[in-house]
């Protein structure tokens, strides 16, 4: 009796383990992968667009089937969880949200507010947090991404990863997380920002092969600024010189080029090979200040000054201190723009003072952003030129006007 209550246990524990793990499992073949998501408005209503990839096309190894590689379903509800359930109505497969690499949100979605929206997205145990998030300028999420896109088939992945090029070479892009967007939104000394993506070209052309079949791309997807955003509102854009001021305080600069004058006419560029950046708050006489040092490595790109001589030290001196007047001008402009056109602290100097200060800072969190317009930010840059080239005077200067 004994041995035979053994086996039955023994029975029992070994179906528990062959069933583990498989009680919900999902055949792919069952579902549809979602790449891309956005939101719009529609009315007082929720509007949400998944891009969802063909697998028979993109694993087609000939020429394909002739379809497109993505595909786009549309709902409209009044919340975006119900949009989502509805989306069941248009596709053969259920949506699955866990492989989104972008979220788009329609220009007058984020003026209007996009908490709601965020709240599904932190909320459903789908969705990870590693996708980037950004803002249809002048257009709406659903026109972005009906646009095919060349190099790479799916469209949702050359956003993603031109995104992250562009964050890292050019820098007046920012790539924004969930977490990053949540973390800003409920903190009291710093307000959002978002990349904008616009759609350059006819939206027509670009829903259709068309637009991947020509040379030159008739519609394209382009990253353009910063979106700046009071709570979960947006208020206005940087332009992009401003962008990249942004990004030289936030410490988000990793290489990019820029443009200084030379001193007898012409211009060089000088491409920044490393940046580093340290914000300090504190409280003097009473008033909030902040401080921002940024220090440049940088590399001589390119040459068209008239007599510049690279091999004398007073030259390389001179283009450094111009470089460090043009740097400190673009992060100054950024710094005015908030604080004079849109009020809002978007560089963090709050939370800046916090760290230096929590009692002070405790006095005036609820009237931060009164305090930030007034706010003096002293700004110092230090620029080094490390290396000049292989050419030491431009071959321009021996050419004949």
């Amino acid at each position: 009796m004994m041995k035979r209550k053994f086996i039955m246990l023994g029975i029992l524990i070994l179906a528990l383990t062959v069933n583990t793990g498989c009680w919900n499992r999902r055949e792919l073949n069952e579902l549809a992968i979602e790449v891309a998501m956005g939101f719009d408005k529609s009315g007082d209503k929720y509007r949400i667009t998944s891009q969802v990839v063909d697998p028979g096309e993109v694993a087609a190894k000939e020429g394909g089937t002739g379809r497109t590689p993505v595909m786009t379903y549309q709902a409209t509800a009044d919340t975006p969880f119900e949009a989502r359930r509805k989306m069941t109505t248009m596709s053969p497969r259920k949506i699955y949200s866990a492989h989104i690499r972008m979220v788009v949100i329609g220009e007058e979605l984020a003026k209007d507010g996009i908490n709601k929206f965020l709240d599904f997205l932190s909320r459903d145990h789908e969705h990870r947090a590693d996708f980037f998030i950004v803002v249809a300028k002048g257009t709406s999420a659903e026109n972005v991404l009906k646009i095919l896109t060349p190099l790479e088939r799916i469209p949702a992945n050359k956003l993603f990863d031109s995104l992250k090029t562009s964050e890292g070479a050019w820098a007046p892009t920012s790539g924004v997380t969930l977490h990053d967007l949540i973390s800003d939104l409920v903190s009291t000394g710093k307000h959002p920002v978002l990349t904008g993506l616009k759609v350059k070209g006819n939206q027509e052309i670009g829903e259709s092969k068309e637009n991947i079949e020509e040379i030159d791309t008739p519609t394209r997807l382009e990253y353009t600024g910063l979106g700046v955003f009071k709570k979960d509102k947006l208020v206005g854009w940087l332009s992009e010189t401003e962008s990249k001021g942004y990004n030289y305080i936030m410490d988000n600069v990793k290489t990019t080029v820029g443009v200084i004058r030379c001193p007898k006419g012409g211009k060089a560029v000088l491409e920044v090979i490393r940046s580093k950046a340290v914000m300090k708050g504190k409280v003097k006489n009473g008033n909030p200040e902040a401080d921002v040092e940024i220090r440049i490595e940088a590399n001589v790109g390119e040459i068209e000054c008239k007599s510049l001589d690279l091999t004398k030290t007073d030259t390389i001196y001179e283009m450094e201190a111009r470089a460090e007047q043009k740097v400190k001008e673009i992060t100054e402009k950024a710094i005015k723009k908030a604080q004079k056109k849109y009020k809002v602290d978007i560089f963090g100097f709050g939370d800046a003072v916090h760290r230096a200060n929590p009692k002070f800072w405790k006095r005036i969190e609820k009237n931060w952003d009164q305090e930030f317009v007034d706010l003096p930010v002293n700004v110092k840059v230090d620029v080094r030129i490390r290396r000049t080239g292989t050419v030491a005077q431009s071959f321009l200067k021996e050419l004949k006007e």
